[in-house]
């Protein structure tokens, strides 16, 4: 794989390369690539080139930031100022963005140089690498494939080996599901550590709940780098309070106690990704960790998933018509009230009463994690049920996984683990199956302590790679 972010930094601190030569070899690998792939779909070339020829001025003189000339783009859902944002929404083709979101303008104030926005599944839902204003993104893994959804174009610029870094968005697997599809890094940060202020439509600023935003990259030291950059509270939390994350747990893999959980009781998993697992699983107890079955010791998987069901459904039914939430009352009456799909859809019409209920459950939940992370340090699982899929696999409506049909929506389980507690959730690639398409797996671990979880991830990758 290409240098990563960090690497390409410390080369451009030495002077063994310039901030326009990393630009200018960028925009070449897409002009030559990305008429087939189709990832970087709002192109900012000649803004990237001058912002480069700038960084160069300040690496001559002296200054020094953690992005300083390194090439990324960002996911088209983030507002980059002059630039469109429509989440593959018709509606939104024309809309172009007065300011940067908060993470964008972070990572422009740490000296990264924008290149373009990259594609999306159509409103940031499902699988399938498509919509009407920007078409369909290919996976650079092979032909055919689709790179996942939502954070779609990102992970396949990344990928593909066009930049070392983007910024995806997690609310069901969009971060989980690009990264392990295309065989790269990801990172989903606990939730509300990155602002999502300028990651919304119609001018909207209230924190879409259960959305995560974080770095897709192509290292683990990447990840870390992403998150430190864009992490801390919003300006105006920022007034009376600053961010210290606490440092990694462990400093090898010997000192950590894990939780392993390969299948998930609700939806089927493919064995090759449970194999994935496995292998981790394998890697640390050579290394001398602590290591056991999670069941008996996490809390119970299907009410962790059918509490972040109810609140999914709630954050989905923003912007729902009321033509549209009365069908969804009639499909639930025809629903099995224990399918997760009622439960979802329960969700989407449910009363404010009904959702604070559901949000108080969900803060139990957290404190059940919290007792779980005193004597365990993280959980090992797969980030999501299969690996990639095939493009009309991925447009269908279900997947046969394992033998067994899976509706699409239920896709979500294994981001319901992280997501439905606001815990920290690193993907790394971890091998290829049979027929070559990558395997990873998702490493879960304590609110807050995102550190941990990249670090984890590190420390695998050097044990797997010896």
């Amino acid at each position: 794989m290409a240098p990563d972010a960090t690497a390409l930094s410390a080369e451009l601190a030495t002077g063994r390369v310039s901030a326009v030569e990393l630009v200018e070899q960028s925009i070449a690998a897409i002009k030559a690539g990305d008429g087939v792939l189709n990832a970087v779909v709002v192109r900012d070339f000649e803004r990237a080139r001058a912002a480069a020829e700038q960084a160069d001025r300040c690496l001559a003189a002296g200054e020094r930031l953690p992005l300083l000339g390194v090439p990324i783009t960002i996911k088209e859902s983030f507002d980059v100022e002059g630039l469109p944002t429509s989440w593959g929404l018709e509606a939104f083709r024309g809309a172009v963005a007065r300011e940067d979101a908060v993470a964008v303008a972070r990572l422009r104030a740490a000296g990264a140089v924008i290149l373009g926005k990259t594609n999306v599944s159509q409103g940031l839902d499902g699988w399938n690498a498509d919509n009407p204003v920007y078409g369909r993104t290919g996976n650079p893994v092979r032909a055919g494939l689709s790179p996942g959804g939502s954070s779609s174009g990102a992970a396949a610029a990344v990928s593909a080996g066009y930049v070392p870094l983007d910024i995806g968005s997690d609310l069901g697997g969009s971060i989980r599901g690009p990264a392990q599809f295309c065989g790269i890094w990801g990172h989903v940060a606990s939730m509300g550590l990155i602002p999502l202020r300028g990651h919304a439509l119609a001018g909207r600023k209230a924190r879409f709940d259960l959305s995560c935003p974080g770095p897709l990259a192509r290292s683990a030291r990447d990840l870390e780098l992403g998150l430190t950059v864009m992490a801390g509270p919003d300006a105006d939390e920022a007034v009376g309070y600053t961010l210290t994350l606490p440092p990694p747990r462990v400093e090898k893999l010997s000192e950590l106690r894990v939780l392993v959980l390969e299948e998930h009781p609700m939806v089927p998993t493919d064995p090759e990704v449970r194999a994935g697992v496995a292998l981790a699983a394998e890697l640390l107890g050579r290394a001398g960790a602590k290591v056991r079955r999670a069941e008996g010791v996490m809390p119970d998987v299907e009410e962790a998933t059918q509490i972040y069901l109810r609140l999914l459904g709630g954050a989905v039914a923003l912007g729902q018509t009321a033509e549209q939430l009365a069908a969804a009352r009639e499909e639930l009456r025809g629903l099995d009230p224990g399918s997760m799909a009622a439960w979802r859809i329960g969700g989407m019409v449910a009363s404010h009463a009904e959702w604070i209920e559901a949000n108080e459950a969900r803060v139990k939940l957290r404190w059940a994690w919290q007792e779980v992370f005193r004597d365990w340090d993280a959980l090992i699982c797969p980030p999501m049920s299969v690996a990639a899929l095939g493009e009309a696999e991925a447009a269908a409506p279900s997947v046969l996984v394992d033998g067994v049909a899976m509706e699409r929506g239920d896709s979500v389980a294994w981001t319901a683990l992280g997501n439905g507690a606001a815990l920290p959730a690193t993907v790394m690639p971890i091998g290829r199956m049979r027929d070559g398409r990558s395997t990873g797996i998702q490493i879960i671990g304590p609110y807050l302590e995102d550190r941990t979880t990249i670090a984890i991830a590190g420390l695998l990758d050097v044990a797997h790679c010896r």
